[in-house]
């Protein structure tokens, strides 16, 4: 796999006549809504740092902010995914896909990926990248690896990934890794493996089917000001359960 492929892709995907209404890099969300709609992704730090430089980002075209997913510096990175999600992950985008109408589920688990997948994993051998926040609900069905950046408890740090991951039947890959640029490598290492893009990070889009991705499992924005409130106030999940819908797409 070219390393930038899937990014190109995904970039190239946006249409031309959409501009940046509004963007916003939150504590735990970063924010960008076009005339399509709002896009997430997770707020990631680190990385190169930026040149200091004050860029007006309002009012130019989206899929020029698209292109600093490929930045190296992680908060630039994260506002150009939350940019591609602003026109792919919204109710017009995925119904056209999938000819499911969205409403907000009172349900909880509803908002929980892992939950759905339980069936399907049970006995299996199953890597996670990404500590979840429910991630132990895997543990009592599966033989389950969790591979982490900052790892706790029993999770492996990242690059046990090069060991970990050729050997698993099912692979949960977090949306984070488009913008740490971990995703081509992960992908390849997983390849033998089901794998599931799992997060509001995720783009909703068929092109990572392309790269062997099996399940999209990520959430379409409903109730945009929900989103948006709950963002600036540091919110974490509760912004998803409130103002949006997971939604699984298979290959």
């Amino acid at each position: 796999m070219r390393m930038w492929s899937i990014y190109n892709d995904l970039i190239d995907s946006i249409p031309e006549d959409l501009t940046v209404l509004d963007c916003m890099l939150g504590l735990h969300w970063t924010l960008v809504k076009s005339e399509s709609g709002t896009g997430t992704a997770m707020t990631v730090n680190g990385g190169q740092q930026n040149s200091g430089e004050y860029k007006e980002l309002i009012g130019m075209p989206l899929k020029e902010l698209a292109k600093d997913v490929k930045s190296w510096t992680m908060l630039e990175a994260s506002m150009g995914l939350a940019a591609i999600n602003s026109a792919l992950n919204t109710p017009r985008q995925v119904s056209a896909l999938t000819g499911q109408d969205f409403e907000v589920s009172a349900d909880s688990e509803a908002a929980n990926a892992f939950t759905q997948f339980l069936p399907d994993i049970k006995d299996k051998k199953v890597a996670v990248i990404g500590h979840f926040p429910n991630v132990d609900l895997l543990r009592k069905v599966c033989k389950l690896s969790v591979l982490e950046r900052i790892p706790q408890d029993d999770d492996y740090p990242d690059p046990a990934c090069e060991y970990i991951l050729p050997e698993q039947d099912v692979v949960f890959i977090t949306g984070t890794a488009f913008i740490n640029k971990t995703m081509p490598r992960l992908l390849n290492l997983a390849k033998n493996s089901r794998i599931i893009l799992v997060g509001p990070s995720v783009p909703i889009s068929p092109i990572l089917f392309n790269y062997g991705v099996d399940t999209i499992s990520s959430t379409v924005m409903l109730y945009e000001e929900l989103v948006w409130r709950a963002a600036k106030q540091g919110g974490k999940m509760k912004a998803f359960k409130s103002g949006g819908q997971m939604v699984n797409i298979q290959r």
